[in-house]
This record gives structure tokens, sequence and C-alpha cells, in this order.
């Protein structure tokens, strides 16, 4: 036989195999987003099964029946929905834009680390200038910042995107601190509404925030995959939604201050001592600063660990904000039969530990189970949906009015170091252990954080006024 013929032979026997791989993968690929879809579907009948029995509790009912307090929530829910909005509608694609521009996973990292550093080093400084010049100011300011961030993504020169993570750091530090100080001081300065119903607003806005992301990882993954226009797609589709919000604040709402009367060094150190002196403070911070860790180091993961099953990524996000939604109306379900927020914050922890643990199984070597990690996450991000309105209500409660702003950002040091450390930790090589350590850390964490909810419901319960109980908040029928 002649060597030519041969390779022939070989080349034809190759065929039928060939054939059968892209068979088999591509109806695994037609499975996999089937299962997207199909999770999406249930996971909204149980989210809205949820919803409806949400609505009935007693707090829902006596706050929707106040006119001017449905009128407010409004003309906060108007501006804070947009910012958020075109939030989510980066989520999905922020890692997918890096890795389609040519970057390795260690220089997305970098960039990831980057808009984390900035939070730490600027975004301390956006509460106590919020507080001093005015936190409608520092609203107006961030719609500019994030848009500026949103136009870098045009640039595949690396230092271009590495400063818009400078400028996006910056903006989600004023989103996550200056939005919920004006509201806080407006609710109960301006209006004098009660105090319990700061908690049925961040539960509503937790809720629709879920809608909103739906939403926006729909509109995201047709521009970026059906319309064809590729991952910068969705980053283009925020800034008019940013430029509205800017908008909206400078036209609707009032200016509101904390203390105007220190200076930013001054602002910083106050702000500190508070936090040391304060049991209940330095708690629930250091409960913040590890649950947000883990979460963000989740955002990054996420994505590299489903993407080689190849699933429709813009609905997998629908289906985590759907699971948000629902631990949202969970939250609310449960604190109309009398739970009180920490022990619901305490719930939550304890989620997303299970979560992890099932994560590191999934992830280990040689066991890769997206299928598994996908439930986990699902899980996970109903420990958000709980966790974010119970946050919100209790540090309305044990943080002070005068330092809210500077307080919360330092709540965020933390959690911006100890993320940047493990995404670097992440990307230092094979000794690093890959995700499964990161995973098995972020257990580790999410472990110590549930040590310190349950001391922070101890020393809550002693420090807490009677008119702050909530028990007044079970439902009238379900």
């Amino acid at each position: 036989m002649l060597p030519t013929e041969g390779l022939v032979q070989s080349a034809a026997a190759a065929e039928p195999a060939k054939g059968f791989i892209e068979y088999y993968v591509s109806n695994v690929k037609m499975d996999v987003t089937t299962m997207t879809y199909a999770a999406f579907m249930a996971l909204s009948v149980a989210c809205f099964v949820l919803l409806h029995l949400a609505r009935h509790t007693k707090a829902q009912l006596t706050a929707a029946s106040n006119p001017h307090f449905v009128q407010f929530q409004r003309q906060f829910f108007a501006v804070y929905f947009l910012a958020l909005f075109s939030d989510w509608l980066q989520g999905p694609y922020v890692y997918k834009l890096y890795s389609h521009y040519g970057f390795a996973e260690y220089q997305i990292a970098v960039i990831y680390v980057v808009g984390f550093a900035a939070s730490v080093v600027f975004g301390t400084a956006t509460g106590p200038l919020a507080d001093r010049f005015g936190r409608k100011k520092t609203c107006i300011a961030f719609s500019v910042a994030y848009s500026l961030c949103c136009l870098t993504k045009l640039s595949r020169t690396y230092a271009v995107l590495l400063l818009g993570r400078v400028f996006g750091g910056i903006a989600t530090s004023m989103l996550f601190s200056t939005f919920e100080s004006w509201y806080v001081y407006e609710h109960v300065e301006t209006h004098d509404f009660p105090a319990e119903w700061i908690a049925v607003t961040f539960s509503k806005a937790t809720f629709w925030n879920g809608i909103l992301a739906i939403v926006a990882g729909v509109a995201s993954n047709m521009a970026a995959e059906w319309l064809g226009f590729g991952p910068v797609a969705p980053f283009l589709m925020a800034i008019p939604c940013l430029v509205a919000c800017g908008g909206l604040v400078s036209a609707q709402w009032q200016e509101n201050y904390g203390n105007q009367q220190i200076n930013l060094r001054r602002s910083y150190i106050n702000g500190l001592r508070t936090i040391l002196a304060s049991e209940v403070v330095a708690l629930l911070g250091l409960i913040q600063s590890l649950f947000e860790s883990v979460m963000y180091m989740f955002v990054f993961l996420w994505t590299p660990i489903l993407d080689p099953s190849q699933p429709p990524l813009g609905m997998v996000f629908s289906c985590f904000m759907v699971c948000i939604m629902m631990g949202s109306s969970l939250n609310t379900l449960l604190m109309g039969r009398g739970m009180r927020p920490e022990r619901v914050l305490t719930l939550a922890v304890a989620i997303n530990i299970v979560c992890m643990l099932v994560c590191t199984v999934a992830t280990g070597p040689g066991a890769a189970m997206p299928g598994l990690a996908f439930a986990a996450f699902l899980f996970l991000e109903l420990a958000v949906g709980m966790y974010f309105p119970s946050m919100g209500y209790l540090r309305s409660q044990v943080i002070p009015e005068e330092q809210r702003a500077s307080i919360m950002n330092w709540f965020r040091v933390p959690m911006n170091l100890i993320t940047c450390g493990g995404l670097l930790w992440l990307h230092q090589g094979e000794a690093a252990g890959g995700n499964q350590v990161i995973f098995m850390a972020c257990a580790g964490l999410l472990m110590l954080a549930l040590v310190a909810c349950l001391r922070f419901s101890r020393r809550y319960q002693e420090t807490r006024l009677p008119e702050k109980d909530l028990t007044e908040s079970k439902p009238s029928a379900l």
C-alpha cells in the first residue's frame, strides 16, 4: 500500500468520527440552551407565586395605602432604577468584552482588580464629599463617571480599559452609598415616614431590580448576539440611561446633606471611630464586607465556569436575576411572619455557605459539573435577594445619619481588598489551586460572616429601641 493511500483511508475513516463529534457538540449546545430557557420559565413561575404572597403582608399593604409615600417612592425609583438598569446592562458582557478583545484571563483579572482598587482609593471619598457638597450633586456625578466608563469600552487599548475601570469603581461606590443615603434622609427627616417602611422600599427595590436585570440581560443578549453588534453594544446602550438618570436627579430631586462642617480628613477619621466604637456597626460592616466580597468574586467566576458549555449568557444572567427577585419576595414573607431582619440576614449567609461548598465539589479537578454549579449559583442569587433588603434596613437603623455615606464607604474598603486579593490569588498560576480553592476560601469567609451574624443578632436585640419592633408587620392573610 502506498503511503498516500493509507492517508486517504485514514482521512475517510476519520470523517464519520468528525461528523459524530460535530453532531454531538451541536446537540449538547442545543440541550444546554433549552435547559437554560426551561429553567428561566420555571423560576419565573415560582417567582410570581412568591410575589403574590408577599404583596399580602401587612407592612406592604399599609405602605401602599399611603399616597404620599407611594409618590415619594416613585420619585426615588424613577432615578434609582435607571441607574441600576445601566449597571445591569453591562453585567453579562464585562468579562466577555475583554475576552473578545483578546486579553488573557490574568489580564482580565487585573482589570477587575483595578476597579475594586479604585473603590478603595477614591471611593471612600465619595461618602464624605456627598455629605459635604450634596448627595444630589454626587448622584449627578455618578451619571457622568459611569458614562465615561462605558465610553472607554470602545477602545481595545489596555491602558484605556484600565482607566475605564477606575471610573467604574468610583461610580459603583456612588451607586451603592449615595442613592441610599439620599433616600433614607428624605424618608426620615423630610417626610417623617415610619422607620419600618424603609424595609418595604428596599424589598420592593430589590424585587424590581431583578425585573430590570432580567430585561437588561435579554436586551444585552439581543444586541450583542442576535443583532450581531458584539459585546460592546450593552455598554453603549447604558449611556442614554445614565444621561436620563442624571437629568431626572437634576430636575426632580431636592438636595440634602450629611455633616457639612467637617473636612474630608476628619470625616474619614470620625466615620472610622464610629465603626470601632460601636460593636453593632462594626459587626454589620464585617458581615457586609465578607458577604459582598464573595458575591463580587462570583461575578468574575460564573462566566468562565459556565461558558465552556456554551449557554446563552444573557439568559443565564436573567435566571440569576429571577432568583434575586424570589429572594426579595421570600424576605418580605419571612419578615411578614415575624422573622427579624437580622435573622433573615443570617439565613442568607447560611444558604450561601452551602452554595460555596457545592461549588467546591462541582469545580474540582477532573470533576467539572457545570449543571451542579449552575444550580448552586441559582441558590446563591436567592440568598443575595434575601440579603439586600435586610442589610439595607439594618444599615438604616444602626448607622448615624450624619455619617451614613462615610461609614458605608468604609464598609466597602475591606470588601474590595478581599475581592482584589482573591482574584489575584486565583490567577497567579496552577499552584494557586484554581476555582475550587477560591470557592473553599469563599466558604471560609462566609462561615466567619455567619459567626458575626449570630453575634450581631444578640447585640442588636440588646441595643434597639422598642418602637423599632417589626412584629406588627405580620401578614393579615396569605
